[in-house]
């Protein structure tokens, strides 16, 4: 599966700016100061879905266009950001949209699917679960599937890793949060495409190993999932094209916690008074983790995603 090419990520780029511009990326003088090492955010949080997400439905649906094959309706799975990215830009293609989340799933972000016009059918105890009913609603349906890791979906996502990569082209080390996939092929894409020498980490979550376990093991590793906090990485079996990516493009993988996970979250928002979902703060969960090795180095995170319900975060802030 080849990743995209730099004119090609210029082009997904465009696409995008339809929708809405660039996101900033600033170096936060109190996170540098925590980390003690010079630390650049990319705010996806400021995206109108709120995360990185919405950039890959804007693309997918763009080539759906292009290759005369818009359907009629679609269907996905999600634990959220996805659904939303695949909501919007159905909707502004006039195309009926479905979503599957599992039992349980966040009430506020299944409010933001539901605003987007999208139905949302609640099935599963988790991602895994989910994607698997929706895959056989879409045949029932004659519904278009849209998965959750594809080179469409890169290609969008590629953009912001373009825009970081071209803002801050210092950064010696990135922190990149794992889900599905699309987001760490996208900023590998984006490093390859500028020739840039920047170090590629994954982080994962410690209660969602699938992509630690399959890389180590060289093969997909089926692995439970137990995360409370960080849903958008809750993901209990990799996908084999995005480890065939990964595999030999990423500098290491950390693990988080979601107790580490949380600390992030609460560091973020006493020192840049952002709001970060559990995997939005990731990276800068593995960042501090990694505190002494960064000593001089220049420090990439994304905050990836800012749609955390208020309730979690209210507890998550009370905890400090």
């Amino acid at each position: 599966m080849a990743l995209p090419s730099l004119s090609e990520i210029e082009a997904a780029a465009q696409v995008v700016y339809r929708a809405f511009q660039a996101t900033p990326q600033y170096r936060w003088a109190l996170l540098s100061q925590r980390l003690g090492a010079d630390c650049w955010v990319k705010h996806e949080n400021h995206t109108p879905a709120g995360a990185f997400k919405i950039r890959g439905g804007l693309t997918y649906f763009d080539a759906l266009r292009q290759n005369g094959v818009l359907p009629s309706a679609v269907i996905s799975a999600t634990r959220g950001n996805h659904g939303q990215s695949i909501g919007w830009a159905a909707r502004a293609h006039g195309v009926a949209c479905t979503i599957v989340v599992p039992k349980g799933n966040s009430v506020e972000k299944n409010a933001a699917m539901r605003a987007l016009g999208a139905e949302l059918i609640e099935y599963g105890d988790d991602f895994q679960d989910s994607r698997e009913y929706a895959i056989r609603t879409a045949r029932q349906r004659g519904a278009h599937m849209v998965p959750s890791f594809d080179m469409a979906l890169v290609r969008g996502v590629s953009t912001y890793w373009w825009e970081f990569f071209k803002a801050v082209p210092q950064l010696d080390l990135v922190y990149v949060p794992v889900g599905q996939g699309s987001g760490i092929c996208a900023a590998i894409a984006a490093k390859l495409a500028l020739q840039h020498q920047v170090r590629i980490v994954g982080v994962v979550s410690a209660h969602a190993t699938t992509y630690a376990d399959s890389l180590a093991a060289g093969r997909v590793v089926e692995a439970p999932v137990s995360t409370q906090l960080a849903d958008g990485m809750a993901c209990r079996i990799a996908d084999q094209a995005a480890l065939e990516i990964i595999a030999p493009h990423i500098d290491h993988l950390v693990k988080v916690t979601d107790k580490e996970v949380a600390h992030a979250m609460r560091a973020i928002f006493h020192d840049t008074h952002n709001v970060a979902e559990g995997a939005g703060a990731a990276g800068f969960a593995a960042a501090l983790q990694q505190r002494e090795l960064l000593q001089g180095q220049v420090v990439g995170i994304t905050l990836s995603g800012g749609n955390v319900d208020s309730e979690v975060f209210a507890k998550v802030l009370a905890q400090a």
